[in-house]
């Protein structure tokens, strides 16, 4: 295929990077990742969760992942602060109980002091103060966090002088700002794992939807790079990046 006609496939997948939730779908079946990580959220949730407990998801998303636990609606909140989002957690949340409150600011949290037994956070942001604050004594986080390496590699081959967005997310850094802010480390793991595109423009979606990992980035800023990733696709059958991920889990 002539590169004039792969822009214009590109271009088309750059005009269609939008979402609702943190739905992946438009690229399903095109890109893989997070498939062998060596703990399973959904579980550590589980496990540490029971039934009288008051729960908040803080930077819940859509609220997919929330809605799946199932826990009673009257004993669960939750907080989103990016608007489409947020508008869509009004719409689903609210109706069925779930005290469900926009917030962009993770060191300044609606509820009052020692409302919660357990928060959860999943790649969301987070300040360890606050959730102390905010928790009972004897009250659990659980929070599995994008790291400060991700996708760094696929980022410095499109965007070569772009830094880190969030350099102290790495497990190391973030235990010690758990246990300054009074918590006792539980459970805390790192990984390392692929991220697997099989065509570019389901990178070309990827890096528009991620945009505080590839600020700036688009087709004809970034043509000359994508065009080398597609040659080492035609002979790999992909192109592969690095995922960088940690989880902790912390008690008051």
């Amino acid at each position: 295929m002539n590169e004039q006609k792969l822009k214009a496939i590109w271009l088309k997948e750059e005009q269609a990077a939008k979402i609702h939730g943190w739905d992946f779908s438009h690229i399903a079946g095109r890109y893989d990742e997070e498939r062998d990580l060596p703990w399973n959220y959904e579980q550590i949730v589980r496990e540490n969760l029971r039934d009288q407990d008051r729960l908040l998801d803080y930077d819940t998303g859509g609220g997919e992942f929330l809605l799946s636990l199932g826990h009673p609606f009257e004993k669960t909140a939750a907080t989103e602060g990016y608007p489409p989002n947020a508008a869509l957690c009004a719409e689903t949340l609210r109706p069925l109980g779930i005290d469900f409150k926009v917030c962009d600011d993770p060191s300044a949290i609606p509820f009052a002091d020692e409302s919660f037994d357990r928060i959860i956070n999943r790649h969301g942001d987070f300040d360890a103060k606050e959730l102390y604050r905010l928790l009972k004594k004897g009250g659990i986080f659980i929070t599995e966090q994008v790291g400060s390496e991700n996708d760094r590699d696929l980022v410095e081959e499109v965007l070569p002088e772009v830094g880190k967005p969030f350099p102290d997310l790495t497990l190391d850094r973030q235990r010690e700002i758990f246990e300054s802010a009074g918590f006792t480390i539980l459970r805390a793991e790192e990984a390392f794992r692929p991220i697997v595109f099989t065509d570019i423009g389901a990178f070309v979606w990827f890096a528009r939807i991620v945009e505080w990992e590839f600020p700036g980035f688009s087709v004809e800023r970034c043509f000359p790079s994508l065009l080398r990733m597609q040659k080492r696709l035609e002979t790999n059958g992909k192109i592969e990046g690095t995922i960088h991920r940690f989880l902790i889990v912390a008690k008051k």
